[in-house]
C-alpha cells in the first residue's frame, strides 16, 4: 500500500490510514484540535491524491480502529454484504466516486454498492467529493423510512416540529405545537427534548403530544427524546410513543459516555416493535453530529467525517425511521465557522444516503460559533436540493430550551415552496381539509395563525 506522492517537486508521505485520512479531509477546527489535520492545502491535495488510488479492498484490509478494539466496528463489519463486496473490492476511492457519479451507473447498481461498503469506504470517497457532487451525488441516492407512514418520498419534504420548552411546560409546548401545525410543519414527528430526564416527565410530555394528535386527528407521529432508557421505561408503564430515540456515536467510547450500547438498542428496537403505535417497519430516530467524539476524547485520534460515516454505519443495525444531523451544534472547537458547518451538512447527508439512511438535517449553529444565518440557510437550501428527507422546525428558528439556532416553520414553508414539494400525502391530507395549504403545497391565508386551534 503505496501512501506518499510527489505534488509540484515536494514528496508527502503519511504513516498509516488513520493519519493519510485525517489530512485528505477538508478543513475542520476538531481535526486541527487533536493534531491531524493538513497544514497546507497542498498537503491536503496530496492527501486527497494518494487516497484515490487505494482500493477499497485495502481500506478495509487496515481499519482506522479495529474490530477486536471496537464495538461500533464490530457492528459495521457484520453489516457489510459480502456478495456485494466482492463486487467493489478492486475499485479504487477514485473510481468509486466516478462510477457513484456517472450517467451510466443505475439505481440498482448503486444499491449493490451500497451494500458492499463500509464506512471507512464511503468516509474516503466523500473526502474527494466537491459542493456541488455532494449534492448531486446524494440526490441519487433515495432513501426513505415507514413508522405510521413512509417520509422521504420523491416531491416531499417533511419537517420534525421541536415545541421545545425550557421548564417542560406542557401548555407551553402544546403552543409551540400549534404554532408549527398552523404552518404545516410536523408530519416527519412532534418531537421534544426534555429538560427533566426521567420516567414521569417523559410520560407526561408523550402524554401531551398523543392527546393533541388525536385532538385534531393529526395523521404524524410522536416522541420525547429523552434517554433510550428511561422512553423504555415509559413505555412498559403505558406511556405512547411512535419510536424510540438517542443520540449515537462513532467509536465504543463515545456511546458509552452516551450511556448506549448495541445489545441496549436492540432491546429498545424490540420494545417499541412491540408496545409502540405505529407499525414501522422502521420505528428509531437517531441524532448524529460531526465532532461528537472529539468533544469527550473519544475520537481514538479519527477525523471528524470518518467518525461521523462510522456513525452512520452503526445506525444502519436498527433500519431507523429518521437519522438527524447536527453538525454545528457543538460550538468552535469541532465546527469553527459557516464554511465548515455547510461543508459538513453537505458531507454527512450524502455519507448517511450512501451508507443507506433516511437522513433528516438540521443545519444550525449555537452563538459562539462563527456561523450566522445566511450561513444557515446557504446550507439549508444546498441540502434541500440534494434530497434531505425532512428538517426542524423550530419557533423563530430559535430553540429556548437547547439554546442554538435551527430552521424556523418559515424556512420549511420557504423551502416547500421554492422546490415545489409537499409534506407526506396522509399529512398533506389533513392540511388540506384543515385549510392550511392548498392543492398545490403553498399557505393559505389561515396559515401561520396558531389560534385557530384554540377557536376551533
Amino acid at each position: 500500500m503505496i501512501l506518499r506522492t510527489t505534488l509540484a517537486g515536494n514528496v508527502y508521505r503519511f504513516a498509516d490510514l488513520k493519519e493519510l485520512f485525517g489530512k485528505a479531509n477538508e478543513e475542520k477546527s476538531g481535526d486541527h484540535l487533536i493534531g491531524i489535520g493538513a497544514q497546507t492545502a497542498s498537503e491536503r491535495v496530496a492527501a486527497k491524491v494518494v487516497l484515490s488510488q487505494l482500493t477499497l479492498e485495502q481500506i478495509r484490509s487496515h481499519p482506522l480502529i479495529p474490530p477486536d478494539q471496537d464495538e461500533v466496528s464490530r457492528v459495521i463489519e457484520q453489516g457489510v454484504n459480502e456478495t456485494a463486496y466482492q463486487r467493489i473490492k478492486a475499485l479504487t476511492v477514485g473510481g468509486l466516486r466516478d462510477y457513484l457519479l456517472a450517467h451510466s451507473t443505475t439505481a440498482a447498481d448503486r444499491q449493490t454498492v451500497r451494500a458492499g461498503l463500509t464506512a471507512e469506504m464511503v468516509a474516503a470517497v466523500t473526502k474527494l467529493m466537491s459542493t456541488q457532487d455532494l449534492v448531486y451525488g446524494a440526490s441519487l441516492l433515495p432513501v426513505s423510512g415507514t413508522c405510521r407512514y413512509q417520509i422521504g418520498r420523491p416531491g416531499t419534504l417533511s419537517f420534525r416540529l421541536q415545541p421545545n420548552h425550557p421548564k417542560d411546560d406542557l401548555d407551553g409546548i402544546r403552543a409551540s405545537i400549534y404554532e408549527g401545525l398552523s404552518y404545516a410543519s410536523g408530519d416527519a414527528v412532534l418531537g421534544v427534548n426534555p429538560v427533566e430526564d426521567n420516567v414521569d416527565s417523559c410520560a407526561r410530555i408523550l402524554e401531551t403530544l398523543w392527546q393533541v394528535m388525536e385532538r385534531w386527528h393529526i395523521p404524524t407521529h410522536i416522541c420525547c427524546l429523552a434517554h433510550v432508557s428511561t422512553q423504555m421505561a415509559a413505555v412498559e408503564r403505558g406511556a405512547p410513543a411512535s419510536m424510540l430515540f438517542q443520540s449515537v456515536a462513532g467509536t465504543e467510547s463515545a456511546n458509552d459516555d452516551f450511556g448506549v450500547t448495541a445489545a441496549l438498542l436492540d432491546q429498545a428496537e424490540a420494545l417499541i416493535r412491540r408496545h409502540g403505535l405505529c407499525a414501522g417497519p422502521n420505528l428509531m430516530y437517531f441524532e448524529t453530529g460531526q465532532g461528537s467524539e472529539v468533544s469527550i476524547g473519544a475520537d481514538k485520534g479519527v477525523d471528524e467525517l470518518t467518525l461521523e460515516a462510522r456513525t452512520y454505519g452503526f445506525a444502519k443495525r436498527y433500519h431507523p425511521f429518521m437519522v438527524n444531523n447536527v453538525s454545528g451544534f457543538i460550538g468552535p472547537e469541532t465546527i469553527y465557522d459557516g464554511r465548515q458547518m455547510i461543508r459538513a451538512s453537505l458531507e454527512d447527508h450524502f455519507m448517511g444516503k450512501l451508507i443507506g439512511l433516511p437522513m433528516g438535517m438540521a443545519p444550525c449553529y449555537t452563538n459562539h460559533t462563527g456561523i450566522d444565518q445566511n450561513d444557515q440557510e446557504m446550507a439549508t437550501l444546498l441540502v434541500a436540493l440534494a434530497g434531505a428527507n425532512y428538517f426542524m422546525g423550530v419557533p423563530g428558528g430559535d430553540d429556548i430550551m437547547l439554546s442554538y439556532q435551527d430552521t424556523s416553520f418559515h424556512d420549511d414553508a420557504t423551502m416547500r415552496e421554492l422546490l415545489g414539494l409537499t409534506p407526506a400525502p396522509e399529512f398533506f391530507d389533513w392540511a388540506q381539509e384543515f385549510g392550511l395549504l392548498d392543492a398545490a403545497g403553498r399557505l393559505t391565508e389561515r396559515a401561520g395563525d396558531a389560534s385557530i386551534f384554540l377557536t376551533s
